[in-house]
């Protein structure tokens, strides 16, 4: 209702008390309102955090609320059955089903050429049964000097030795890349495989492969902190009932895990050494941040986690989106480069482009708080945001850390962490052998064998002396 100055003083009272009694409802209409809007902002503030927004996994994330899958049936794509697979060109047994004589006619047809042959192949296992091996070391006395003699034993049939390489790496695999517990392993070698060990055994294994993997250990440390681009991170690990923390060091030539009492800069000094590197890979934690690093990169998927965050929390922020829209197409621009679509001219000018819009982003006037917040982290590590287009080979995220540490996290979260500090340490040094090898394409298992010895099977088909 708008009524002009003019016209409320030609109105009557009664009249003006009608206009009175519209506005006071209009106004009690615009007040609900009102705490309506102010109910849902606070809502959309207090939003939760998800595997989008931050840093938590997905494993936490509230499964509600998720939109229906569309379409029918769900499954295999037309023409694929569960179990389809390539067919294997070497197989270890050909069984041949030839014809020999006519279903109808009964005529002889086993010197007949067939049309066709339809192969068809089942994998099986072999039957699961541990094998033992007995040495008889023969004892004589000597009657001339009565020195007593030992028969010589063979090379990896030691009297010391109780297990061979192939049970100890078995052991090994299942406590460190399956996670069983002790219980768990005395159970699947019981019933899988045939054998009775007692958890000091299983204690005994881990703790002589973790000493035979040191030295690798050791190896694949130098050979991480020689290279030109180190990533890095850590993460809690639970020794002897006390928070520990698990690091992890990563460069093209290997990844190498190490578990200590401290989560200060002193653990990357004691690995580094005297070494420095050219580009540190990692977050803005203040430890790392203190590298021996010419040039550091913060993870851009941390960044844009808190940025989408920020989004979600207040829509009408705009800092955020072109904040986020930058970053991703910065990514865009490197991978771009990488991958030959773009020349070295036309990825130097959209480089420029883009340090000058983060520039101008971080020089923006931010009214939303929490947008303020990330734009004075950025402006406060503005050198270490686009490292990444400055030295293409260089992530611009630091994922590859966290996919290094997250068997660590199912380890810890299944078995509650170690028992004892070798034990700790032997997981670290064995996860770095295994880590590196299957960086390497290695296979894992064969990696374990050898670790753990002289291989003993050869002796069971060799006939006895």
């Amino acid at each position: 209702m708008e009524l002009k100055t003019e016209q409320l003083d030609l109105l009557t009272r009664e009249e003006l008390l009608v206009v009175l009694k519209a506005l006071l409802g209009e106004v009690e209409m615009l007040r609900q309102r009102v705490t309506e809007l102010e109910a849902e902002n606070e809502r959309l503030r207090k939003q939760s955090t998800n595997s989008r927004n931050s840093s938590q996994p997905p494993s936490r994330d509230q499964k509600v609320n998720q939109p229906e899958k569309k379409g029918g049936k769900q499954g295999p794509p037309y023409g694929h059955t569960k179990y389809r697979r390539e067919l294997i060109e070497k197989p270890d047994r050909v069984i041949s089903a030839a014809v020999t004589e006519c279903d109808q006619c009964h005529a002889e047809l086993s010197g007949t050429m067939p049309e066709g042959i339809e192969r068809r192949q089942i994998t099986e296992l072999p039957e699961v049964k541990a094998v033992v091996i007995e040495t008889q070391q023969h004892r004589v006395v000597c009657p001339h000097c009565q020195r007593v003699n030992r028969g010589r034993l063979p090379e990896g049939l030691q009297a010391e030795r109780y297990f061979g390489p192939n049970l100890e790496a078995t052991v090994i695999f299942y406590k460190q890349t399956q996670h069983l517990s002790y219980e768990r392993i005395v159970e699947t070698m019981r019933d899988l495989h045939g054998v009775s060990l007692s958890e000091g055994a299983i204690a005994a294994i881990l703790e002589r492969a973790g000493e035979r993997a040191k030295p690798a250990a050791e190896a694949i440390k130098e050979a991480v902190i020689s290279g030109d681009v180190v990533r890095s991170d850590e993460t809690s690990a639970r020794v002897k009932g006390r928070n520990w923390w698990q690091w992890v060091f990563i460069s093209d030539q290997g990844i190498y895990h190490t578990i200590v009492p401290t989560r200060s800069a002193a653990e990357i000094t004691s690995v580094m050494g005297q070494a420095a590197v050219k580009v540190w890979v990692c977050d803005c934690f203040g430890a790392q941040l203190k590298a021996p690093a010419e040039v550091f990169q913060l993870c851009l998927a941390h960044q844009l986690r808190d940025l989408r965050r920020v989004i979600e929390t207040t829509p009408e922020d705009r800092w955020a989106p072109a904040a986020q829209e930058l970053f991703q197409n910065a990514i865009h621009l490197r991978n771009r480069f990488i991958s030959g679509e773009m020349t070295l001219e036309g990825f130097l000018r959209r480089v420029a482009q883009i340090e000058n819009q983060l520039d101008l982003l971080l020089d923006e006037e931010v009214a939303n708080l929490a947008a303020r917040r990330l734009q004075a982290r950025f402006s406060n590590h503005r050198d270490k945001l686009l490292t990444f287009l400055s030295y293409p080979e260089v992530p611009p995220t630091n994922n590859e850390s966290e996919r290094a540490l997250r068997p660590s996290v199912i380890h810890r979260k299944v078995t509650n962490g170690f028992r004892s500090e070798w034990g700790a340490k032997a997981y670290a040094a064995l996860q770095s052998v295994i880590a590196t090898a299957k960086l390497k394409g290695q296979p894992v298992f064969d990696l374990l064998v050898r670790l753990m010895g002289t291989p003993v099977l050869h002796f069971v088909d060799a006939p006895s002396p």
